[in-house]
């Protein structure tokens, strides 16, 4: 379950040294659940770690990836901003959570890590995420070869929003300014922005101009209760 709070809002902490599991996929599960019951503010990680040496030692089966690929999708589409502070060594679990979330502040000592199973990287979907995030072209050394990514690349390819000696205080001030936002309006426009990578203009525009009519009712609801 959740650790803690960030101005009223669930925190988890994970560690990416953690093997897959079903408690971890139960921690993550409890933080969605603490989340959509509030309905308002917004969900935070901190991750942290990564699987020793780089390698990952999965003692679970599929079952047990496919619950928790299930739970960090569930977290990636919460109808509520979804934060991450970052440090150190980041792979495994918690380079999933950092990739899922909607703004990211990491420290200058994060590196990047897509863990090695067996001879090659492991074939989750931290690395389907990074090729959508970054292109083919700039993820390719890290999904193929398991190349690092530190704090500064992280940045300058907008995988990061910010870097920070202190994560922490700094998603806290982002917190604060992101209290203003919907999170029913940024889930909206958080899946029309992952729809764009692959739709067609003819069967984006229905979905875009759904959401623009949302956007106009809600302003004159807005308007007429002020009037």
């Amino acid at each position: 379950m959740p650790v803690n709070v960030l101005l009223g809002s669930p925190v988890l902490h994970v560690d990416g040294r953690r093997e897959l599991s079903p408690e971890l996929t139960g921690d993550l599960t409890g933080l969605c659940d603490a989340a959509e019951s509030a309905g308002t503010g917004f969900a935070t990680v901190f991750v942290s770690g990564a699987p020793a040496g780089g390698a990952v030692e999965r003692s679970g089966d599929v079952a047990t990836v496919t619950k928790w690929e299930r739970a960090v999708r569930r977290f990636e589409r919460l109808r509520l901003p979804t934060l991450a502070a970052a440090s150190g060594d980041c792979g495994g679990a918690a380079l999933d959570l950092l990739l899922a979330c909607d703004l990211r502040v990491a420290s200058p000592d994060l590196r990047l890590l897509l863990s090695v199973h067996g001879q090659a990287t492991w074939p989750g979907m931290a690395g389907f995420r990074l090729v959508q995030q970054l292109g083919l072209a700039a993820a390719r050394r890290t999904v193929l070869f398991g190349a690092p990514i530190t704090a500064r690349e992280a940045l300058q390819r907008c995988l990061v929003d910010e870097v920070s000696p202190d994560p922490g205080r700094a998603l806290a001030t982002a917190a604060r300014l992101l209290r203003r936002l919907s999170g029913p309006e940024l889930a909206i426009r958080r899946q029309l922005a992952f729809d764009a990578q692959w739709m067609s203009f003819e069967d984006a525009l229905g979905p875009h101009l759904a959401a623009c009519d949302r956007a106009l009712r809600r302003t004159r609801t807005a308007d007429e209760v002020t009037a």
